[in-house]
């Protein structure tokens, strides 16, 4: 089945678009807005409105897939691509991108995401495609290959790939934002696997010695023994944006930070602890750099914390660098930033047979549609745990990647039977989209 046409239309992402550099340079949040100047280019304020671009591919059948242009909430930081307007990248979508798709055989998704991660920088009007264009024209390519072949996402991507699928949904991380005690409380009462996050993004909500975080952890704690299940077995999940290296600073295998590390491990007990990017090198090679002493250090002081790699652990060669060095125990793949949806599942992949687990992660920035996809990727890939997106409000996110991985799992047991209950691929009984057209 060929693809017809490609179209662009300009929409909203499921969060807001923020200046990291500003806000950690001290900008106040006054209210749901932060005062203070941008300082990351192509910001006109600290806070914006998030975008994003859905994409359009009508197949030779008439049926019409999606997939959605979105980028991570701060945007620009970190060594990431800049600042994603929607109606600048639509005449790429609709032109270089549109050019090279046209006419192609829908099937081959493999091929066609390629062709589009290839397509020449010159014609696109700078040194590559974005990697919010890449991320969501390739969203849109996995539905119409799952649509053209009568089967799932995650088929395509198995087949694709080589790989085992999941057998069960991949536990599920959720993300409070700013509502850590409420949405941390609503998390334990619906046994979420991975949780709080928690968005500790300043020194003032770490404390000034990292005290506000331990007692975080420690109220977390009380309230899942009383909250949860006799079954529940939660882990615990924080990212510190890099705000424990301005706490504390390097060396960090030194006894002040372990032993720092080792409160906060006991402040989460009984439950396991990872904590997400502690400092914020400057680079890549500096991260990797502190990042593998950290852990070094935690590892000859016996202290049982994981560490995530986060900053400056964005594209596919990156999260390459962070597994090989042994810089990190988990590594989050931030979806939008790897470009096409296909070079998440190849950076799941590559985490196979090393001591890192990979987090399908991404941003609460995104839209339902690429949500969606990226519960066919983890569980195409098996991933460790992937992230319940979009938007900082918990519950939705998580109804929406858990819903869509249950259902696909449906659907394959259906199908291994010969039922016909196992349906169209979209499992949203419209010939119009494939597993990115259709909310909860």
């Amino acid at each position: 089945m060929r693809i017809e046409a490609v179209r662009a239309i300009p929409g909203l992402s499921g969060f807001f678009f923020d200046d990291q550099q500003a806000i950690k340079a001290g900008a106040t949040q006054r209210g749901f807005t932060y005062d203070g100047p941008p300082k990351t280019a192509g910001f006109d304020r600290v806070r914006e409105a998030g975008e994003c671009l859905i994409v359009e591919l009508e197949l030779a059948d008439g049926s019409v897939v999606t997939g959605d242009c979105a980028a991570v909430q701060y945007s620009g930081a970190g060594g990431r691509d800049p600042l994603f307007r929607a109606e600048e990248y639509r005449p790429v979508v609709e032109g270089v991108v549109a050019d090279a798709l046209r006419g192609r055989d829908a099937t081959l998704f493999r091929e066609n995401a390629e062709t589009l991660e290839a397509l020449d920088p010159q014609r696109s009007g700078g040194d590559r495609l974005h990697t919010a264009v890449r991320y969501g024209v390739s969203q849109a390519l996995l539905n119409a290959a799952a649509r053209a072949r009568g089967c799932t996402p995650t088929a395509v991507l198995a087949a694709a790939y080589d790989t085992d699928p999941a057998t069960e949904p991949v536990p599920v991380f959720g993300q409070s934002g700013d509502e850590r005690w409420t949405n941390a409380e609503k998390m334990l009462l619906k046994g979420v696997p991975v949780l709080p996050h928690g968005l500790f993004n300043s020194v003032e909500k770490v404390g000034r010695e990292g005290e506000t975080l331990r007692e975080y952890l420690s109220g977390i704690s009380e309230l899942a023994d009383a909250l949860g299940s006799e079954t529940y077995a939660p882990r615990f999940h924080i990212d510190v944006y890099g705000i424990l290296g301005e706490v504390f600073g390097p060396p960090y295998d030194r006894s002040e930070v372990t032993e720092y590390f080792e409160s906060l491990r006991e402040a989460a007990a009984p439950y396991p602890l990872q904590i997400e990017g502690p400092m914020d090198a400057g680079s890549r090679e500096a991260q990797i750099t502190q990042m593998a002493e950290l852990r070094d250090g935690l590892a000859s002081a016996d202290v049982a914390v994981d560490i995530v790699a986060d900053e400056w652990c964005n594209t596919f060669d990156d999260v390459r660098a962070f597994v090989d060095a042994g810089a990190a125990d988990v590594v989050q793949i931030k979806t939008p930033d790897l470009g096409g949806i296909q070079r998440s599942a190849e950076a799941v992949l590559y985490c196979d047979g090393t001591d890192t687990r990979a987090y399908l992660g991404g941003t609460c920035n995104e839209t339902v549609t690429s949500a969606r996809a990226c519960a066919h990727v983890a569980l195409a890939t098996d991933a460790a745990q992937v992230l319940a997106k979009p938007g900082m409000g918990f519950d939705e996110g998580f109804m929406v990647v858990t819903n869509e991985m249950r259902r696909t799992l449906a659907r394959s047991t259906a199908a291994t039977r010969g039922s016909p209950a196992a349906g169209p691929p979209g499992g949203d009984g419209e010939a119009r989209s494939t597993g990115g057209g259709a909310d909860d």
